[in-house]
């Protein structure tokens, strides 16, 4: 007997990120697409009318998801009949407001008893609202019934996944402290995919033979977020963690997809050798692993050899684009060790790592 999939919905559903949860849920195991949800101009509208002519993806999307009527993210009653009509269990948020409007619009979904698993950034420094990495802190949502109680909520919560930048160095880093190795100081460059703003995006005349040294709160992001990743559940709210400190520089460079991140670090303590670092690295596992959760990279962190590698164009969808790939590990003349990082932004960094995150969620009972 086939499998029963729980349906679920999108809100921003139009949009990049929207656009990739929707292609990755094509064919998933445990998920369906059943209700989507946009900006009133694409409301009332077929979802194949809503993105007809602005469809970014190679992969398309499923022939019953064309068919579904696009709602109107604002109205939170429209997921509630959708729920009660057995359409939409929870939904993952690709929202693409201003930061107030989506924090009080996923409260509003979380208080109707709709989770809400999140891509969003309007609620990562929300005290009772875990920012998740499964690999890293999946401890971190027990949180929820906390976070439920406090707010009065039933059945709703909010979970979200962090910034896109740090992906490809925070598994590095946790590996290496939880083999004993803590990181104390980095210094991290990274060089961010257009597809990172979003479409339209940057415009091309300020891309093309072009780096931007700057995007908008991302080194606030880089340097913040991983302290909160680290953390730990104090009395129902988040206490982050004291080390590392990250100084970032976040450039804007003309690669289509992929982040990558050069790393300088330097150890709390003992330093390991980078043969031993390889060997932690190659061993490194998580709860995604163990559970064997469907979109979770079967090697999370995989170091490549190769003198010019990792690179974007070949290696950002190692593992359906959910792995970490590592190169030039190498002594550091300042600190102790450096080495270049890449992952896939708009898959590990949003729409995959939702997915991720929604698994484990599952897998946690949280979601039914």
């Amino acid at each position: 007997m086939a499998q029963v999939k729980i349906p679920v919905g999108i809100l921003g559903a139009t949009g990049m990120v929207g656009q990739q949860y929707i292609s990755l849920l094509n064919d998933h195991p445990w998920f369906e697409v059943r209700y989507a949800a946009a900006s009133p101009r694409s409301a009332g509208k077929k979802y194949e009318d809503a993105v007809a002519g602005r469809w970014h993806l190679a992969k398309t999307y499923a022939p019953h998801v064309g068919g579904i009527m696009v709602e109107d993210a604002n109205d939170v009653s429209r997921a509630v009949a959708a729920f009660k009509k057995g359409e939409c269990s929870f939904v993952f948020s690709a929202l693409e407001m201003g930061k107030d409007e989506t924090r009080a619009l996923e409260e509003q979904y979380a208080a109707a008893g709709i989770p809400v698993i999140s891509n969003a950034s309007a609620h990562r420094w929300t005290p009772d609202v875990p920012v998740l990495i499964a690999e890293i802190n999946p401890d971190h949502t027990d949180i929820i019934p906390m976070q439920k109680k406090a707010r009065g909520w039933d059945r709703g919560f909010i979970a979200v996944k962090p910034n896109c930048s740090i992906q490809s160095y925070m598994k590095p880093l946790h590996a290496l402290a939880q083999a004993g190795f803590p990181a104390q100081r980095l210094i991290v460059t990274t060089m961010q995919a257009v597809s990172g703003a979003g479409y339209p995006g940057v415009p091309s005349l300020d891309m093309i033979d072009n780096i931007v040294p700057y995007i908008g709160g991302e080194e606030e992001k880089s340097e913040k977020e991983p302290l909160k990743i680290f953390g730990s559940i104090d009395n129902g709210v988040f206490k982050d963690a004291q080390s590392p400190k990250i100084s970032a520089h976040c450039n804007r460079v003309p690669v289509t997809d992929g982040h990558s991140a050069c790393v300088s670090l330097e150890f709390a303590g003992k330093k390991p050798s980078l043969e031993e670092i390889k060997k932690i690295w190659a061993a490194y596992k998580g709860l995604p692993q163990e559970a064997d959760l469907p979109m979770a990279p079967k090697q999370p962190i995989i170091y490549r050899e190769e003198d010019n590698r990792p690179q974007p164009r070949k290696d950002r969808d190692t593992d359906k684009a959910m792995a970490v790939v590592i190169g030039r590990l190498r002594p550091c003349n300042v600190f102790d060790i450096r080495f270049t990082a890449l992952s896939h932004n708009t898959v590990r960094g949003a729409a995959g790592g939702g997915i991720l995150n929604a698994e484990l969620l599952k897998y946690k009972g949280y979601i039914n």
